[in-house]
């Protein structure tokens, strides 16, 4: 009798000649391995194309931090709102696009011609940031406080992905002179740029400021940097200053690849805070002016109904457009809103996402805002010089 082959073992529970597996299982588990490969590769292809899905509905309240003298117990909710932007992948285009409460937008819309991908958050936090100071600014105005304002320099919002710029410039930072020359805004910034050529050598002051999660734009100490200007691409369309600074941009003037602004400072009576954490872009702007209104002058804004409201807002209470108004109503009727203040250019976008629920109200300005609060049966503070505003009677 011989001994077995430790080198050969074979099992045989049935007793009979073991079983082969099926080879259409085989091709099946192979398909299956392929089309997960294939899943987890598309995953990390990026298009050029963002989607925006609903995102939350916040009381605006709790965010807000005055004086303990100053601050009443808000009856009621106001509610800001934003959306997710994430840009799409191979893999999860076809189910965006299929999807009714996601919009696919191309990356030129959501990015403009200057931001890279990188830069989009940081850039979103600085629009928040500014967003922040012009609702203090409007809200303590239209409670008859006096704020003040003044240009503190030109403020980078954007650099172009491989420009002169992007050796030494970030989102946030702010230029204090060119050549020696001060720049309190962005038309001295544009005409200190406007007297030189490609290939010359630029010495900027750039204050080291950086955009935190939370929106607060963090001062930083003052550096002197070197520029060398490159021809202008005829990629990179060239800029018609805004506001208008009667500057041209002539055919040999250099290329130094930033998107500026002027960099607003505000003084303020007392302290105002609206703390967010990780929402940007400007279009809380009109909400986080009431939730201060609200706060300051007796927390009966509302009539204690939830209302939801979108919208940029300006230090003289005007009321602009913003993106993602369809994901916006999904997100304010998710959170129980009944009213959702809009620019009143979208009432047609929002009402074509709302429910019988929830009523969608169009404004230019803080000042209509207010109005319509009035007549929903809100307790409104009055322009300076008037009388409060109560609920209307029958």
């Amino acid at each position: 009798m011989s001994e077995p082959d430790a080198t050969r073992t074979t099992v045989d529970l049935a007793g009979g000649p073991p079983r082969r597996t099926p080879r259409w299982l085989v091709a099946v588990a192979v398909a299956l391995v392929v089309l997960l490969v294939a899943g987890a590769v598309a995953d990390h292809i990026e298009l050029g194309y963002y989607a925006l899905t609903p995102g939350e509905a916040r009381p605006v309240g709790p965010l807000v931090t005055v004086p303990r003298s100053r601050a009443h117990r808000v009856e009621g909710k106001l509610l800001l709102t934003d959306v997710y932007v994430s840009q799409v992948t191979a893999l999860a285009y076809l189910y965006d696009k299929l999807r009714s409460d996601v919009q696919v937008l191309p990356a030129t819309t959501v990015l403009g011609p200057a931001t890279p991908p990188s830069e989009l958050v940081v850039q979103g936090y600085l629009e928040m940031a500014q967003s922040q100071a012009a609702a203090k600014a409007a809200a303590l105005t239209r409670l008859g406080y006096d704020v003040g304002e003044h240009a503190a320099g030109t403020l980078v919002f954007a650099v172009v992905a491989g420009s002169p710029a992007a050796r030494v410039l970030h989102v946030g930072q702010v230029v204090t002179a060119v050549d020696g020359t001060p720049t309190p805004d962005v038309c001295a910034f544009s005409r200190a740029l406007a007297r030189r050529a490609a290939g010359d050598r630029v010495t900027l002051s750039v204050e080291q400021s950086t955009v935190t999660a939370h929106a607060v734009l963090k001062p930083g100490r003052t550096v002197t940097e070197h520029v060398t200007l490159a021809r202008w691409p005829s990629s990179v369309p060239r800029p018609s200053p805004t506001p208008p600074c009667g500057v041209g941009v002539h055919r040999a003037q250099g290329f130094l690849g930033v998107e500026a602004e002027t960099q607003e400072d505000y003084h303020f009576p007392f302290p105002v805070t609206v703390r967010t954490t990780s929402i940007g872009g400007p279009s809380a702007g009109l909400a986080m002016t009431l939730g201060i209104l609200d706060v300051l002058s007796g927390g009966h804004l509302t009539g204690g109904r939830t209302v939801a409201a979108t919208g940029t807002i300006s230090p003289d209470g005007a009321v602009g457009e913003v993106g993602g108004v369809p994901e916006k109503t999904v997100a304010v009727e998710r959170a129980g809103a009944s009213v959702f203040f809009v620019p009143a250019a979208q009432v047609a976008t929002a009402k074509a996402k709302a429910t019988p629920s929830l009523t969608v109200v169009g404004v230019r300005s803080l000042a209509q805002a207010l109005d319509d609060l009035h007549r929903l049966g809100g307790t409104v503070p009055a322009s300076p010089g008037t009388s409060p505003a109560g609920p209307q009677g029958s």
